[in-house]
C-alpha cells in the first residue's frame, strides 16, 4: 500500500544526500559565512566533528524574525524566483544546508544582525524547533552542530576515525581559504588552535600554508593573458616543472570563488604540462576562474561539488594555452639564468662542426660574443653523458641525451605542423616484431609517419623503415626501445606526444656516447633555441646550474 512519508524520515532522507560526513556540515556552514560577508571565520571542531561542529563569523547577521525560516527546508534569501538559477552569484542557493544538518545533528545558531542591539537564539533537532530565546552575541552568527548522526547510528558507524574526519576538514578549510585571501580563518581541533590564516594581501600570502613553504617558493604566476577569449578571468599559481606530486590532490580549481574537484579541469592540466612534466607525476597549484554567473550552472549536485560549463571546451582550452604559455615563457628565463648568454645572429659561420642534426643552429664555441655578455664555453665530457661548461660565473651541465631528445622532437613538432617531407633511406631498414609488438606498431604507425618515420608493412609480422624525419641524417635508429616506450609508457599524455617523445628519444645521442667538442657546444646552442629547453619530452631536466652561492655551499664556505 502506498502511503506518504512522515516529515522526519523526509527530512532524513532529503539531509543523506547533503550531509555525508562532519566535513559537509563544515562546508555549508563556512559557506554560509562567506555570503554573509564575513572577514573572520572561526571552525571549532570536537572528535573531528562527529561530537560538535561549531563555525563563528562576523557576517551581517540573520534578524531575529527570519530564524524560524532558516531552519525550514527550501527557504532562502539567495534566490527569489526560478529564473534566478540560470545566474547563481552565491555559494549557497537552494535553502537545504541547514535543514539538511538540522534533521542529522542537535543545531544551535546563535545570531546578531547589524542594527540589533541584542542576539537571539534558535535551537532545531529533527523536525522540532524550539522557540526563539533572546542571548548576548556580538554582530554576526554561530552555528553548532552537536551529536551528527546521533538518530542514525548506521550512517555514524560509516564515519572513519575523528583524527580522519579532522584530516578532511582541516584539507578542504585550507583550499578554500585559497580562494579568500582577504578572509581570516581559524581551525581549533578538541579545544587546541591547529592552524591561523591571517588576512592576506593576496593568494600568493596564502600558498605556503596549504602546499608547504619549499612548494610554494617552487610556483609560478599564472599568466591568464591567453585565456583572455573565454569570456571570463583566469589567474592563479602553477608548479614550475621538476616539482610535482604522485597524485592530482593538490590541483585546486576555484569557480566563481567555489572550491570544486579538479577533475573539471584535469585534462587542461594534463596538455599544458605536456613535456614539462614526467610520467605518473602531476603538477599542482590553484587556478582560479571568474566566469559570467549564468555561463556556470551548480545546480548539478545536492553537495553543490560540481558544477557545468556553458562553453566548457573553450574554457578548457583556454586554461590549457594559459598554463602551456606560462610554462614556455619560464623556461626561456630558466635558460637566461642557467646558460647567462645571448641567441647566435643567424648569419653565424659554423662551417666544419660535426652535426648531430643536420639542421642544428651554428655551435655556441663560434658565436661572437655581445657587448657585456658573458660567453659560454665547453669545458669537457664527463662520463660520456654531461657536458660540462661555464660562462666564467658558474658551472652549467648538460645532460646529452635528454637535450638531444628536446631538440629532436620540437624538430618532429614543426616538420609535422609544416608537412616537412622526410628523407628516403638509400636502403630501406627491415626488422621483425613479436606477436604483440605488431599490434602495438601497426596502432601507431600513423602517428610515426606524421613525425616524419614512414614503416610500412613487410610480412605478417615484418616491416621495413622507408624515411626518417628530415635532418635524421645516418643516427643509428633503436628499433626495439621505441616498440617498448609505445607499449609501456602510461596513457598519461596525448597520443602525439607520446609517440613522438619515444621517435625523439630512440633517434639521438645515448649517454655513454663519446661527442666532439664542437657536438657539445652544437648541443648547448640548439638547446637555446628550443620553446622548452629546460626538460626533455618525457619531462626530466636538460640543464642545470650551480652558481657561486650553491658551490659555496658545497665546499662549506657558507
Amino acid at each position: 500500500m502506498i502511503h506518504l512519508l512522515d516529515a522526519q524520515t523526509i527530512g532524513q532522507i532529503a539531509a543523506g544526500e547533503v550531509v555525508e560526513r562532519p566535513l559537509s556540515v563544515v562546508k555549508e556552514l563556512v559557506e554560509n559565512a562567506v555570503d554573509a560577508g564575513a572577514t573572520r571565520v572561526a571552525v571549532a571542531l570536537r572528535a573531528g566533528g562527529i561530537d560538535l561542529v561549531e563555525v563563528v563569523d562576523n557576517g551581517l547577521g540573520i534578524a531575529r524574525d527570519d530564524l524560524p525560516l532558516a531552519v525550514r527546508r527550501h527557504a532562502t534569501s539567495k534566490l527569489g524566483t526560478a529564473s534566478d538559477l540560470e545566474s547563481v552569484a552565491t555559494l549557497g542557493f537552494r535553502g537545504e544546508g541547514l535543514a539538511s544538518i538540522a534533521a542529522v545533528a542537535r543545531l544551535t545558531i546563535i545570531s546578531r544582525a547589524r542594527g540589533e542591539e541584542m542576539g537571539s537564539k534558535i535551537v532545531a533537532y529533527a523536525e522540532r524547533t524550539d522557540p526563539i530565546e533572546p542571548a548576548p552575541a556580538p554582530p554576526g552568527t554561530s552555528v553548532s552542530a552537536a551529536d551528527l548522526f546521533a538518530g542514525v547510528p548506521v550512517r555514524r558507524e560509516y564515519l572513519r576515525s575523528p583524527a580522519a574526519e579532522f584530516n578532511r576538514i582541516s584539507s578542504w578549510l585550507s583550499a578554500f581559504a585559497l580562494a579568500y585571501p582577504s578572509v581570516a580563518f581559524t581551525l581549533v581541533h578538541d579545544g587546541k588552535e591547529s592552524w591561523a590564516m591571517p588576512p592576506a594581501g593576496d593568494l600568493r600570502g596564502r600558498l605556503a600554508m596549504v602546499f608547504g613553504r619549499g612548494a610554494a617558493e617552487a610556483m609560478v604566476e599564472l599568466d591568464g593573458r591567453a585565456a583572455r577569449d573565454m569570456r571570463g578571468s583566469l589567474s592563479g599559481y602553477i608548479s614550475a616543472p621538476g616539482s610535482d606530486r604522485p597524485d592530482r590532490r593538490m590541483q585546486i580549481l576555484v569557480v566563481n570563488g567555489r572550491l570544486l574537484r579538479s577533475t573539471l579541469l584535469a585534462g587542461a592540466w594534463t596538455a599544458g604540462y605536456a613535456t614539462y612534466t614526467m610520467t605518473g607525476r602531476h603538477p599542482y597549484g590553484v587556478l582560479s576562474l571568474t566566469l559570467p554567473p549564468d555561463h556556470v550552472d551548480p545546480n548539478v549536485h545536492p553537495t553543490k561539488s560540481d558544477v557545468r560549463l556553458r562553453y566548457a571546451h573553450q574554457v578548457v582550452d583556454a586554461v590549457r594555452r594559459a598554463i602551456a604559455a606560462t610554462l614556455r615563457d619560464r623556461a626561456a628565463a630558466a635558460l637566461r639564468d642557467a646558460v647567462a648568454v645571448s641567441l647566435a645572429p643567424p648569419a653565424a659561420d659554423a662551417a666544419g662542426a660535426p652535426a648531430l642534426f643536420d639542421a642544428m643552429q651554428p655551435a655556441l664555441g663560434e658565436i661572437s660574443e655581445d657587448a657585456g655578455a658573458p660567453r659560454l664555453r665547453v669545458l669537457a665530457q664527463l662520463d660520456a653523458t654531461y657536458v660540462a661548461a661555464t660562462d666564467g660565473c658558474a658551472l652549467i651541465l648538460l645532460d646529452q641525451h635528454a637535450a638531444h631528445e628536446r631538440i629532436a622532437y620540437e624538430k618532429i613538432v614543426a616538420a609535422a605542423r609544416e608537412r616537412a617531407p622526410s628523407e628516403p633511406l638509400l636502403v630501406p631498414l627491415t626488422f621483425e616484431v613479436g606477436r604483440g609488438e605488431s599490434a602495438t606498431l601497426d596502432s601507431a604507425l600513423e602517428l610515426l609517419r606524421e613525425g616524419g618515420l614512414e614503416i610500412e608493412r613487410f610480412g605478417e609480422r615484418a616491416y621495413r623503415i622507408l624515411a626518417t624525419p628530415a635532418g635524421y641524417g645516418a643516427r643509428p635508429f633503436d628499433v626495439a626501445g621505441l616498440l617498448d616506450d609505445l607499449a609501456g609508457e602510461a596513457q598519461q599524455r596525448d597520443a602525439r606526444e607520446r609517440v613522438w617523445a619515444s621517435l625523439a628519444c630512440r633517434s639521438t645521442v645515448r649517454a655513454g656516447e663519446r661527442l666532439e667538442p664542437a657536438e657539445m657546444a652544437a648541443l648547448l646552442d640548439g638547446l637555446q633555441r628550443c620553446e622548452n629547453p629546460m626538460h626533455c619530452p618525457h619531462g626530466r631536466p636538460t640543464i642545470v646550474r650551480f652558481d657561486p652561492d650553491a658551490l659555496s655551499k658545497i665546499f662549506k664556505r657558507t
